[in-house]
């Protein structure tokens, strides 16, 4: 699942490329691209046509494209979508889902999903044009209004494990297992040390590592495990070579030669050093 920097840099793209074009018209071609919308693909196609976008928009992992009608894009990526900019000539992709035109005739933005577990939708927005289903979502650490001594006192004073603090989006949004993993090989953590148990300081460092690895991810496009992770130009990212910990099972650790374990985690995986993040 992409998480803050995967999504970080699709957004760049599209402000880039669709920023302040107007939609000439919507190609729905499969209808669970556009299951989230309540009036379905007439109803998508219907809000999005003759709408400019305007620059895109993040909070976390969620994107979206505040538009000229006071409502909003929503782009959920899911396992598999993809937002790619795309000359019109070129064939479509085999699992494109939505086809957006403009009136410029210029590139298209084209949403393709191998999985169906994404899907764009236009929703209700607030007087900032934030959409009204994410409003619940915390800011991320990247935010500039992220607020740190507000984060800390929150995880100390939750009654949970670590690990399932850094996955809470409505404490802090972005952090998916990947970038949790890394933050906690960083801070030499264990993933079920309880949040109570930490110091002030110690939840401070937590939160600088979580910032230092998404900046890290950011920098050289985002994690790609495979082709299904890209950005609007079909690019896929590099951070997968730096990992520390995840996907990094039986490897030695990079700070002491421990073998990386890997245990069952609530359905995923957690990747850690035994010798460096010791279990509580």
């Amino acid at each position: 699942m992409p998480e803050l920097p995967e999504v970080e840099v699709v957004r760049r793209g599209l402000a880039r490329w669709v920023a302040g074009r107007t939609v000439a018209s919507a190609d729905v071609l499969h209808p669970r691209a556009v299951r989230r919308q309540v009036g379905g693909a007439a109803d998508f196609a219907a809000r999005i046509t003759g709408a400019t976008l305007g620059t895109a928009q993040r909070r976390g992992k969620y994107l979206w494209v505040p538009l000229d009608s006071g409502l909003a894009m929503v782009g959920h990526l899911g396992m598999s979508g993809q937002l790619l900019v795309q000359d019109p000539s070129t064939p479509d992709e085999t699992h494109l889902r939505v086809r957006l035109r403009f009136t410029d005739g210029g590139r298209e933005l084209r949403f393709v999903d191998q999985r169906t577990f994404g899907g764009l939708a236009v929703e209700e927005a607030d007087e900032d044009v934030t959409p009204l289903s994410i409003a619940h979502i915390a800011r991320d650490p990247l935010d500039e209004l992220f607020d740190d001594a507000h984060f800390v006192a929150a995880l100390r004073a939750k009654r949970t494990t670590v690990k399932r603090a850094l996955l809470d989006q409505t404490l802090i949004s972005g952090v998916g297992n990947i970038y949790a993993d890394e933050t906690l090989w960083r801070s030499r953590l264990h993933y079920d040390r309880p949040t109570g148990s930490l110091s002030r300081p110690k939840a401070t460092e937590l939160l600088g590592h979580a910032r230092e690895v998404m900046t890290a991810a950011l920098a050289v496009g985002g994690t790609s495990f495979d082709s299904l992770y890209v950005n609007v130009n079909g690019e896929s990212g590099y951070f997968s070579r730096d990992l520390d910990a995840y996907g990094r099972e039986g490897e030695p650790c990079h700070r002491c030669g421990t073998a990386i374990r890997r245990e069952p985690w609530m359905n995923r995986s957690s990747y850690f050093c035994p010798k460096c993040q010791r279990r509580p």
